[in-house]
């Protein structure tokens, strides 16, 4: 049974996974949108997903193609896993190009009609159907046969004109084919939406929409990124740290190595970012993993966001220094995601984390590292703002997020690719240094915005047995310059310990390290 029209300009559905939340609800019902963008970047999978959700909704839809062929369509459809059940299908192709001689669509070649002969059997279709949500494919047919703006300007208000007297949403196509038109179409359509597709010099192609007018309704501006995928077009809407607010109850985690927590001030606090800075090799993501292992153990969900490290060497590294995190992701209590620097965009990154975090309730979200992430962004600008945005989200959240940043090189003097400090409400930097004949690491807290601090410098060694912390390590120098020298006892320094059970230990206070 046919459901009821919506209500005039009412927004209805879009059937686009991301697309309603940036249209704030959905087309305007019983309006014309116009759909534009170049051959291949999603148009058609965007107009029948549109259709489907009207079929699932009762509503009666109808595909009308002067570029693509039933058969085509067909398959466009069964690539994404649909049926085309319940939807009309009004064709213009030649003849010999159908492959079904049953058929009951009218087949008719464009080029050999005059203009309006072809608009008249487009509305001669709509009035038999008496559609709810239509699709127009593509405008750029109409074009061809009008031979000059004038003309193709008043077929298109007349197509316009058709759909509004029998109350159809409709969406037009328009594959850009000729540029000069575009404000034709912008200022007769109620809405314009344009795709776009952009080939970088290395990796995969990435896309995004942009909503260029929507009369009488706000919406969300800007670029959006997208993906077209098995099952359609996925949009993820540009992150407004803004629009999301949540209230949370304050509080710290820590990760059990108390010296280790006692020179963050007791941990991490709740709704913050901590970035965790060094050489490559100094332990960073270690030091994550240690504190949302903590937080896995207290039965919060978290979230590892990998760019440098795949699922089975991630694994296999957290076993093999006693952190084993397969209990947990089995349990459904993390949740990692790999990326791939090459393929992932922007809103895809962002989209990823709030999924994580509205749907799975994750507390904890590291991201290893932020050197893989500049990788898949265009430019360091980029980078920066989205961190911002994407930061000021997560704390809004109270989500503890901890970011991790390799500098370049490993001894010496040292440089960040990129500077995220101001976003960082702790910062923790580790660094090589040499005594007694062996290379060892130190930790120093350089800032935390949420309260005290040790501005102390404390050797931490990993192995089997977990993370352990040391004693408070004076007569140091040379730390931030990149190159420490370490000139006080060797007695204070961490020794090797025995094999023990226990996962996570800390030194004893008072044991100068010793285990």
């Amino acid at each position: 049974m046919q459901s009821p029209a919506p209500g005039d300009a009412a927004p209805i559905p879009t059937g686009v996974a991301g697309l309603d939340e940036i249209l704030h609800g959905g087309y305007a019902a019983q309006r014309a949108h116009l759909i534009e963008g170049r051959p291949g970047s999603g148009k058609t999978t965007l107009g029948l997903q549109f259709l489907l959700d009207g079929v699932r909704r009762g509503e009666r839809g109808l595909y009308i193609t002067l570029s693509e062929s039933r058969r085509e369509l067909l398959s466009v459809a069964e690539r994404h896993g649909w049926s085309l059940d319940g939807l009309e299908i009004y064709e213009l192709v030649p003849p010999e190009l159908s492959l079904d001689s049953e058929q009951q669509q009218s087949l008719i070649h464009s080029s050999d009609l005059e203009l309006g002969e072809t608009v008249r059997m487009a509305l001669a279709e709509i009035e038999r159907v008496s559609p709810v949500r239509v699709v127009f494919d593509s405008l750029s047919e109409i074009r061809l046969l009008s031979q000059g703006s004038l003309r193709y300007r008043r077929q298109v208000l007349a197509l316009k004109s058709y759909f509004l007297l029998n109350n159809a949403t409709v969406l037009m196509l328009d594959d850009l084919s000729s540029e000069e038109d575009d404000l034709n179409l912008h200022s007769i359509s109620h809405a314009v939406l344009r795709l776009e597709q952009i080939t970088p010099a290395y990796g995969a192609g990435r896309r995004r929409l942009h909503v260029i007018k929507m009369r009488g309704t706000p919406y969300e501006s800007g670029y959006h990124d997208f993906v077209l995928r098995r099952g359609g077009v996925r949009i993820f809407p540009r992150l407004v740290a803004a629009d999301h607010h949540a209230t949370f109850e304050a509080g710290t985690i820590a990760c059990g190595v108390p010296e280790l927590d006692t020179a963050l001030g007791g941990g991490l606090d709740r709704g913050t970012t901590s970035l965790i800075i060094g050489p490559s090799g100094a332990g960073k993501s270690t030091l994550a993993l240690g504190y949302l292992v903590a937080a896995l153990e207290r039965g919060e969900h978290g979230l590892i966001i990998s760019f440098d490290e795949t699922l089975g060497i991630l694994r296999r590294r957290a076993a093999g220094i006693g952190l084993p995190i397969d209990a947990h992701i089995e349990a459904g209590l993390l949740r990692i995601e790999q990326m791939d620097p090459a393929d992932v965009s922007a809103g895809d990154f962002a989209g990823r984390i709030r999924d994580a975090v509205e749907t799975d309730g994750a507390r904890v979200v590291v991201i290893d590292s932020l050197t893989g992430y500049m990788s898949a962004m265009s430019g360091q600008p980029h980078l920066v703002l989205q961190m911002h945005e994407m930061t000021t989200y997560l704390n809004q959240q109270g989500v503890v997020t901890i970011l991790v940043l390799a500098q370049h090189g490993m001894v010496g003097r040292m440089e960040a690719p990129v500077d995220l400090t101001y976003v960082s409400d702790t910062v923790v930097m580790l660094r090589f240094f040499e005594a007694a004949g062996r290379v060892r690491r130190a930790l120093s807290v350089l800032k935390k915005r949420t309260g005290i601090h040790e501005d102390t410098i404390r050797e931490f060694r990993i192995d089997a047995q977990g993370l352990r912390v040391g004693a408070v390590l004076e007569n140091f120098r040379g730390v931030l310059t990149g190159v420490p020298t370490f000139e006080g006892n060797r007695a204070d320094l961490l020794d090797d310990r025995p094999p023990e059970t226990a996962r996570i230990t800390a030194s004893e206070p008072g044991s100068h390290g010793a285990a």
